[in-house]
């Protein structure tokens, strides 16, 4: 395997992208304007498309709401992000809560709908 990466499907790509980017410091490493590439410097290899799911490329079939998938993202400090989210009006599906497991997670939406589980190791 050379690459692989999931691509959000959205009818704003600037929007969306601008979502991931606030909230987890992601930055744009491509932007074609009907799909943009997000990466972050601190982890090589990690990229989070962002595509426009009306363009050609996108069969008219998957053009529809997400569901049945979950975005995790484990960071530092889930309290701050949370805070963030707030502040940029995202849809807070739990805030954040001790898990079983040893993880304090907040799960959100997105702009696309898409469910987002931003996560935190409890010390």
């Amino acid at each position: 395997m050379k690459r692989a990466f999931t691509n959000i499907l959205t009818h704003d790509v600037a929007a969306t992208a601008a979502f991931y980017e606030d909230l987890l410091g992601l930055t744009r490493s491509g932007d074609f304007g009907w799909f943009i590439i997000l990466s972050n410097d601190d982890l090589p290899g990690f990229e989070l498309g962002i595509l426009d799911k009306d363009h050609e490329s996108v069969p008219d079939i998957l053009a529809w709401p997400p569901a049945g998938a979950i975005l995790t993202f484990v960071v530092d400090d889930v309290e701050e992000l949370y805070r963030k989210a707030i502040a940029n009006g995202a849809e807070i599906i739990q805030p954040p809560t001790d898990l079983f497991y040893g993880q304090r997670r907040l799960m959100l939406r997105d702009p696309t709908g898409t469910a987002v589980d931003i996560s935190s190791p409890i010390r």
